[in-house]
């Protein structure tokens, strides 16, 4: 989402939750499992939908979303960019673009145009498998219904093409003038909870909070002034570079803070060496979680339950959280540690009484935070930046008369193929992704009984075809073989997923989808290709 600075300012949703259950006309859903990993957002456009919105799912696999979708375009995983560039062919081709709206407030747009020229449908079915006449009535349906909303989520994110995936977002968008309207937008769902308050507050290598770049000038005095210090005015390191530097030897020690990268990281086996070659590792975690495992020293954070301050989700809302019962054991407050911590090592200006003391300091320094305060938040429930002044009511829709830099940029992005292709040795391409009883890593669902009885254990998905290619035979385990890693897990035979392509959840340690994927990275974004990779999959003993 980094290579949307330029025209989204901060990768966040343009527009605002509500706003799907009574103003959106038209859903496109990609890279998203909406109803299983966001399932309170997915009961919006189901009341959407029950009023007459159009629901388009595009996915390499047939989702719970997809099931009920008005159109569902099944596609090859790394594919995105021509996808994109063939629906906005179509529209610009068959005159449905917002022409209005191009010229009065985007530009690029001529040379969008003629790159998409040369991905007409008949091309892209070539290079997705998606029927030219189904992307066809896509393009028709949401250059029809505005406001149209497009919803994504990490399976457009997790590409070595992340940022282009992104940036072909706004393109499409832009195009059909579904932008600084009610209903409409381009409209990230954050992964985990607090996502978009961790980047807010500047948990990004290369902005401070609010997005304020590092090595501007004048942001750089502002926080030398308030801070003492602010360290060198470069870019940092992003989570990949971190790992890597570990192995280098650029990075002697490590700090993970409510993380858990022994199995979030891709190729668990080269991250696990890098791990182990630090000097001092220190994890912050309500559990012993895998990473912590291999740690120097565990810090004992605390539950959202103990913890007051605030969360912004992922409509930019910001909302107090209120401790409802004291730290359990020798655990502390976070901000409490990460102060102690510093003051101990000789920082300055970490003597904060209370979270409220550390959000009034964030209204003084974050533009976009200035009007935001436990008081103002105690009154009204939420608010949404960008909320610049005390008095300002929040905002929520993003860009409704201007960008953040004037005027939308049109980005021409050719299609690249992913970093990993099938071939004799490694005939399958894996995806990965989330279930609907299971969190992230399940550091804390898979101690949930109740949770972990609905979904037990891992399991890859494989079409009847290559089940049968296989020679399975009724068998219901097999090896998966990547370059980097194999694992052994249940199998399940369905058509949800096309042929030639497969599916594991990544939320089991025991079977580490993680182990067999790709570290190659987005060259701008340095997110790893999380979604794509090439195994080989066989029986196993049962």
């Amino acid at each position: 989402m980094a290579g949307l600075a330029a025209t989204f300012g901060s990768g966040a949703m343009t527009n605002s939750i509500p706003e799907f259950g009574t103003d959106t006309n038209c859903f496109l859903i990609i890279g998203s499992n909406t109803s299983e990993g966001h399932p309170l957002i997915a009961t919006r456009i189901i009341k959407a939908k029950e009023r007459g919105a159009k629901v388009i799912v595009m996915d390499p696999r047939c989702n719970q979303v997809a099931s009920w979708a008005d159109l569902y375009l099944p596609f090859k995983p790394g594919t995105d960019v021509a996808l994109f560039n063939g629906m906005i062919n179509v529209i610009i081709q068959e005159g449905l673009a917002d022409q209005a709206f191009i010229q009065e407030r985007t530009e690029g747009f001529e040379e969008l145009k003629k790159l998409v020229a040369e991905y007409p449908p008949e091309k892209v079915q070539e290079i997705t498998d998606v029927p030219a006449d189904l992307l066809r009535q896509a393009a028709r349906m949401y250059a029809a219904a505005k406001p149209a909303a497009i919803l994504y989520a990490m399976g457009i994110t997790q590409h070595t093409t992340g940022v282009d995936n992104v940036k072909s977002t706004a393109n499409l968008a832009m195009l059909c003038g579904n932008l600084g309207i009610p209903g409409g937008g381009v409209n990230p769902l954050r992964g985990q909870n607090n996502v978009q308050g961790a980047c807010d507050m500047g948990g990004l290598p290369n902005v401070y909070p609010g997005y304020q770049v590092v090595t501007n000038a004048d942001v750089q005095k502002k926080f030398q002034e308030a801070w003492g210090s602010t360290g060198p005015a470069t870019v940092g390191l992003t989570v990949m570079d971190m790992v890597n530097g570990l192995e280098e030897g650029k990075v002697r020690a490590l700090y993970v803070m409510g993380e858990n990268p022994m199995l979030s990281d891709p190729d668990l086996n080269h991250a696990r060496h890098c791990l182990e070659k630090a000097e001092f590792l220190v994890v912050q975690d309500i559990f012993l979680t895998e990473t912590a495992r291999l740690a120097h020293v565990v810090l004992p954070g605390v539950s959202f339950a103990e913890k007051d301050g605030t969360f912004t989700n992922t409509e930019r809302r910001v909302q107090r959280v209120r401790q409802a019962i004291e730290p359990i054991g020798e655990s502390r407050q976070d901000w409490q540690i990460v102060c102690q911590v510093a003051k101990q090592m000789g920082g300055k200006g970490f003597d904060y009484a209370s979270p409220k003391e550390i959000l009034e300091e964030v209204s003084r320094l974050t533009p976009s935070y200035g009007g935001i305060s436990f008081e103002r938040l105690e009154q009204l429930g939420s608010l949404q930046w960008p909320c610049p002044a005390p008095d300002h009511p929040g905002t929520a829709v993003l860009h409704k008369n201007k960008f953040s830099r004037g005027l939308g940029l049109f980005t021409a992005i050719p299609y690249k193929p992913p970093a990993e292709l099938p071939d004799a040795e490694y005939p399958l391409t894996l995806t990965t992704g989330r279930l609907m009883f299971h969190f992230h890593t399940g550091t804390m669902t898979r101690r949930s009984k109740k949770l972990h009885s609905e979904v037990p254990e891992a399991y890859i998905e494989i079409h009847p075809d290559d089940a049968q290619r296989i020679g399975l035979n009724g068998g219901r385990r097999v090896r998966v073989v990547s370059r980097r890693g194999e694992i052994v897990l249940g199998a399940r035979i369905t058509k949800r997923i096309k042929p030639g392509i497969v599916f594991i959840p990544f939320h089991f340690a025991e079977a580490a989808a993680n182990a067999l994927t790709n570290s190659a990275m987005d060259p701008v974004a340095k997110i790893p290709e999380y979604k794509v990779c090439s195994v080989r999959v066989e029986p196993a003993p049962q």
